[in-house]
């Protein structure tokens, strides 16, 4: 027994359900396979919904298959849900097999999975192809690289239209970093910053979805207000607000942070955390740790900068939970 659907989608809203079930019973001998699939493409916005249910009541031998692949355009905004049910019952016995989220994106996005971890690099430096060379060569094949918006002066170089094209050819995502202050205080202040952020953003041509991350060195004066200021004006644009720095508990950035979630509490919600916290050391992506970032309780703390300053190459290395993936370009 074979199931197959596909949904074609371009462009607009969408609101796809796409549910099979099988309800079986009696003795004999059984092969079901059941398959989703979903092409998005250009810009969509709206929910996915894959549900694959199979009831099975006898003394059968059934087997089973079921694969949900979902191919989506990382400019894509779409909320995805997969739920896969198995219940199988013998002879007055029950199983129950509930697998859920386990579709495959495929395309510029990786695995819906909460527990998937993914190693990628940060870096002041240029992207070029030398510097690509060295990264794979020392330490591995980073599927994440965090770039700057903009040149600031002695710190790092900014991210151009050939460094993009270099990064997504080695099917790499980009992380956006705003590091065009050192002083993130004051409500204006924020706002101000970040309609640069977004000027900038815009100017590279990063895609809507993409969160953008101040970055809060920890000499940087650092209050609530500036948060603030920040996630307003982000979250009022095509882009996500995103923050990274070192919020271990004792920082002033976690106390700020906190208190601008206690004067706002959609900070919490949609502010998504980039932590240098705790500091452990550079590795290559093999040898990377298993991923425990200090961050505020029930924040979006999806990145962690575990290792910084490599010797060689010029870079930081992180892990990404693959949540954050859907906010990379």
């Amino acid at each position: 027994m074979e199931n197959s659907i596909t949904n074609n989608a371009e462009e607009g809203e969408i609101d796809i359900e796409n549910e099979v079930v099988n309800d079986i019973n009696g003795s004999g001998s059984a092969t079901i396979r059941n398959e989703i699939e979903n092409l998005l493409k250009e810009n969509l916005l709206g929910s996915l919904q894959n549900n694959i249910e199979n009831i099975l009541n006898g003394d059968g031998d059934y087997e089973i298959e079921n694969n949900i692949n979902n191919d989506i355009n990382v400019n894509i905004n779409v909320q995805v849900n997969n739920e896969v049910n198995n219940q199988l019952e013998k002879n007055g016995e029950s199983d129950n097999q509930d697998e859920s989220d386990n579709g495959k994106e495929d395309g510029n996005k990786e695995e819906e999975n909460a527990d998937e971890v993914v190693w990628g690099i940060d870096s002041a430096s240029e992207t070029t192809e030398a510097f690509y060379g060295c990264v794979q060569e020392n330490f591995g094949e980073p599927q994440v690289v965090g770039r700057y918006l903009g040149d600031k002066e002695g710190v790092s170089y900014g991210l151009t239209d050939e460094q993009v094209e270099l990064i997504h050819s080695h099917d790499a995502q980009i992380l956006l970093i705003f590091n065009q202050f050192e002083d993130a205080t004051g409500y204006d202040n924020g706002v101000a910053l970040a309609q640069e952020a977004i000027v900038l953003a815009n100017e590279i041509g990063a895609p809507e979805g993409v969160a953008l991350f101040a970055n809060i060195e920890p000499i940087y004066p650092v209050d609530a207000a500036f948060l603030e200021g920040w996630y307003d004006e982000i979250s009022v644009s095509s882009y996500e607000p995103a923050i990274y720095g070192i919020f271990a508990e004792d920082e002033t950035l976690t106390a700020a942070f906190n208190q601008a979630v206690e004067n706002n509490s959609n900070i919490l919600a949609d502010t998504y955390l980039w932590s240098a916290a705790p500091n452990i050391g550079i590795t290559t992506e093999d040898n990377a740790p298993d991923y425990d970032v200090e961050a505020p309780e029930d924040s979006l703390a999806y990145g962690w900068q575990y290792g910084i300053d490599a010797q060689t190459c010029n870079i930081d290395t992180n892990l990404f939970q693959s949540e954050l993936t859907d906010v990379l370009w």
